[in-house]
């Protein structure tokens, strides 16, 4: 859509385009024309988008403060589903994993060498010395949200703690490149580079993602990428960053039975952290943690 200076900018501001996303529109332009992958206006998120965008992050944060003060040994990843169906429930959200894409439950929970989108079953217990994920989602008002912890549940060994801990740097490491006009790929490096000098790998098949408007939006957010490479990170963007690192091999493999629950290969542990960002003019917000 061209739009003169003087029109109302297509973000439905109010404002005259030349003082709204005149200037930005016109730098992802220059990107384009120098063969970068930039993003379509509907991955720039406008004000009253954040605006709920923001409502539903909170409602994520609190809905995992409630499983942080309550997981422990003994507990079933069943009622771990439970508790966070039933916070979402209070805050009037709905839990986004539910029935998406046929997952049978309102959260993910993948302990030791499950990467991700492990099932919840009352016959799956918490165990002393287990590490877990607990990657919850939410929509509030159409607007989606997403963040994962790791819990050590009791006497967790010193080689499975590093790996925790290691996961979580990784996470900070990758956020020091997370700018407006910088790349998704230097992200992406910062954080391969960090995990594999600390002895540790990547997944590469299954990464980070654009949210907001819904569950998983472009673009693909892959942490074996390149310095200058992937999208071109741009102000009102918003996606998460959830880098799954390995203990042994990258290696993962799919059960075939569910279709959804990803292991490591090797058998071997694996942890993930994930946030949500925002880019804003002078550097990025994290919504969810």
């Amino acid at each position: 859509m061209k739009l003169g200076r003087n029109d109302i900018c297509w973000c439905g501001s109010g404002k005259k385009y030349k003082k709204c996303h005149c200037h930005i529109d016109d730098r992802i332009k220059e990107f384009h024309r120098k063969g970068a992958a930039v993003p379509t206006r509907n991955l720039i998120k406008t004000e009253n988008q954040i605006h709920g965008i923001r409502k539903s992050a909170k409602i994520n944060i609190a809905v995992l403060d409630y499983v942080s003060e309550n997981i422990g040994a003994g507990i079933t990843t069943d009622e771990i589903d439970h508790w966070v169906y039933e916070q979402t429930i209070l805050h009037n959200a709905v839990p986004a994993p539910l029935n998406y894409e046929g997952f049978p439950k309102n959260v993910c929970v993948s302990i030791n060498d499950v990467v991700c989108h492990g099932i919840p079953s009352s016959d799956i217990q918490l165990k002393n010395g287990d590490i877990v994920n607990v990657d919850v989602s939410t929509i509030y008002q159409g607007y989606y949200s997403d963040s994962s912890r790791m819990f050590c549940i009791g006497e967790v060994s010193e080689e499975k703690k590093r790996l925790v801990d290691i996961a979580k740097e990784s996470l900070y490491i990758g956020l020091q490149e997370v700018k407006p006009w910088g790349f998704l790929g230097d992200m992406g490096q910062a954080i391969n580079d960090f995990v594999k000098a600390n002895g540790y790998s990547v997944v590469r098949e299954i990464g980070g993602h654009g949210i907001g408007l819904d569950f998983h939006e472009e673009p693909f957010v892959s942490y074996v990428s390149k310095h200058g490479k992937e999208m071109l990170m741009v102000p009102g963007m918003c996606f998460t960053i959830e880098p799954m690192i390995n203990m042994g091999s990258a290696d993962i493999l799919i059960d075939e039975e569910n279709g959804w629950t990803v292991y490591t290969a090797d058998g071997k542990p694996s942890a993930q952290w994930e946030i949500q960002v925002l880019i804003t003019d002078t550097g990025y917000e994290v919504l969810t943690w």
